[in-house]
């Protein structure tokens, strides 16, 4: 573990020069860059990987499968050196993005100029990073109250105008980095009783920039954060604010392209979904078929147990707020059992823990099974493993798996995936703090299933309901997190932004569903999300987006969903709908959706893509075992 602004959790690239070599003369895929993406790397590396990255690939790979992103970095400091460190940051987690920064000083001239070059490059996200001396221009120790308040206010104003100006002109998300605090104290300990001290109003905008955000829908970039943990001189040298007006040091710079990275990501769904762990000396000190329950080192009474305990409340926070937590484990299983069920100082029950493998099996196996078990994706998962070896053959086997390099010391642990930012967010839902009791759900239900001799009883004993409503602006952030993160059944896998969602509220021609499931084991939550757009005249309607959570598949929830998009179609005055298909790396699953519904295929592309019709004059509703009724999402 690291103190320095570096990105410490991730492996060392120990034959990184010959990788290099491979992908920069052509020799490998975009795959391999994005792994070269995911090592150690420093500002040089990551430079050199940005230039060979750019120079193979003009615009964003097709096997990326996410959505490009042009990010517009509007400062009032020199921000070119750190251009490659965001695209890196980017790649890391499969995404491509292409920078914009303003001429030096210039962001708001540009912002105001509909002719200007920010304008030109049409920004899908905009990141405001602003020096702490351009914010305090003028204020100085012999101020006094009433003038620093003033000052403040007007620089925390001036700061909301440009997040509107940004949002109406781009309509697209808006990032703000905090600024850093690089002015010495005056007065010491109690300089917040010096009302000039610019010390102390860069920590009062600081936030209020926060409360800002949190009010107007901007994501932060909580680079005071980082400097609190690091130290200033990990992150600003001022010889090199003097000679070149760079705050951010070049050093740190790969860091700050990844924290840059991460938030976009999330915009994306992008973000990892569960943590697995392992259990000997991962969970608890020693191994627990060895040493017995008396003799594994967990709990109260050491340091290196509190260590442990400390892993297991992190987890269990992180379950709290919606990470699903796993479990993979080279063991018996009524050996690995045990100290779930009876150990005193246990912090993680068998209840937190939504898939269980634990035999003797290889842990790559065993992690695809979960996400299997999971019904996510394999690159949502982070294996947590105190083991080098098995770590090592996780990132061999399944590398598009999160694997962070873990100290011998378990009492770090908890901040090593705090860094790593592998469960980076931007809005956090009820749902998210219920999923795990929704995989619980699934579980019991996966028992009816088993005890019930045929489907149409299994279904008939669910109960099921399903609640919709139109995109409204309490199911907002939900909506937009579930339209980034689904891939599987996912027909187009089209991207929204919420300033997009907003736009499908408003808008006479087009219509947003989202769906809720719920039955007699609980509530599977906002499951389904179909976004509708008239076309023509008017007698056509589009299926731009049809998007569902694989949990509930096989529960008549398809056919339920097309009984609602007609009798919305209907009542409209439409004849017919259009369903597209676009094949993406990941929902080849729903190929051939529209046919098992009834539509008819009227036209399919070289690339497997294709249109479906259905005419609503020929269209019979299916009788299924869900209530439908509009509700509360």
């Amino acid at each position: 573990m690291s103190n320095a602004a570096t990105l410490y959790w991730l492996p060392a690239p120990e034959d990184w020069r010959a990788r290099f070599k491979d992908f920069s003369n052509g020799g490998a895929a975009i795959e391999n860059a994005v792994a070269l993406a995911n090592t150690r790397l420093d500002f040089i590396r990551t430079n050199a990987l940005d230039t060979a990255v750019r120079s193979r690939f003009q615009s964003a790979p097709k096997d990326l499968g996410t959505k490009p992103v042009r990010l517009a970095m509007l400062g009032s400091s020199t921000l070119t050196h750190l251009h490659s460190a965001v695209r890196m940051g980017g790649l890391r987690r499969g995404i491509w993005i292409d920078t914009y920064e303003n001429d030096y000083g210039q962001y708001m001239q540009e912002l105001l100029d509909p002719g200007s070059a920010l304008h030109d490059f049409k920004p899908t996200a905009v990141l405001f990073a602003f020096d702490g001396r351009h914010l305090t221009q003028g204020l100085h120790a012999a101020n006094d109250s009433q003038h620093a308040i003033g000052q403040i206010a007007e620089a925390i104003a001036q700061i909301r105008q440009m997040w509107k100006l940004a949002r109406d002109a781009f309509q697209c998300p808006i990032l703000h980095q905090t600024a850093i605090n690089v002015f010495p104290p005056l007065l010491g300990s109690n300089e917040h009783r010096l009302t000039g001290s610019r010390n102390g109003a860069v920590k009062r905008l600081n936030e209020l920039v926060r409360q800002a955000a949190d009010s107007d829908g901007v994501d932060l970039i909580a680079l005071d954060d980082c400097v609190s943990r690091h130290g200033l001189n990990a992150w600003y040298d001022p010889a090199l604010w003097h000679r070149s007006k760079q705050e951010i040091t070049p050093v740190a710079a790969p860091l700050w392209g990844d924290l840059v990275g991460r938030v976009l990501a999330a915009h994306q769904g992008k973000s990892f979904k569960g943590l697995v762990l392992d259990l000997d000396n991962t969970l608890w000190g020693g191994v627990i078929g060895d040493d017995g329950l008396d003799g594994i080192v967990l709990g109260q009474g050491s340091a290196l147990g509190e260590g442990f305990a400390a892993v297991q409340e992190y987890a269990k926070d992180l379950g709290r707020r919606g990470i699903i937590l796993a479990v993979a484990s080279k063991n018996d299983m009524a050996n690995a059992l045990e100290p779930f069920e009876r150990h005193p100082e246990m912090l993680l029950r068998r209840g937190d823990i939504a898939a269980f493998r634990v035999d003797w099996n290889d842990k790559a196996g065993n992690i695809r099974a979960i996400a299997s078990d999971l019904n996510i994706g394999i690159d949502s998962l982070v294996f947590l493993d105190d083991n080098p070896f098995e770590r090592n053959l996780v990132r061999q086997e399944l590398p598009m798996v999160a694997v962070p390099e873990v100290p011998d010391d378990p009492a770090l642990v908890p901040q090593v995936l705090a860094d790593a930012g592998y469960f980076q967010a931007v809005a956090i839902t009820s749902e998210d703090r219920e999923r795990t009791q929704q995989y619980q759900s699934n579980r019991e239900r996966e028992q009816l299933r088993a005890e019930t001799t045929d489907i149409d009883g299994y279904l008939r004993a669910l109960e099921m309901k399903m609640n919709w409503r139109k995109f409204d602006s309490i199911g907002l952030s939900r909506t937009v997190q579930l339209i980034n993160k689904t891939n599987q059944f996912n027909l187009t896998t089209r991207r929204y932004s919420e300033e997009e969602v907003t736009a499908i509220m408003k808008d006479s021609r087009a219509f947003g569903l989202q769906l809720r499931l719920l039955d007699r084991f609980g509530d599977n939550g906002i499951i389904g999300i179909v976004i509708g757009k008239l076309i023509g005249i008017g007698s056509e309607l589009v299926l731009d987006t049809w998007l569902m959570s694989c949990r509930v598949l096989g529960r008549q929830v398809e056919s339920t969903t097309l009984n609602l998009v007609v009798r919305h179609a209907r009542t409209i005055g439409v004849t017919r709908v259009v369903g597209e298909y676009i094949p993406s790396k990941k929902n080849g699953l729903v190929r051939n959706h529209y046919e098992r519904l009834g539509f008819r295929v009227i036209e399919t592309d070289s690339n497997g893509a294709s249109k479906a019709i259905l005419d609503l004059d020929q269209f019979v509703p299916v009788e299924t075992f869900i209530q439908v009724e509009e509700g509360s999402p």
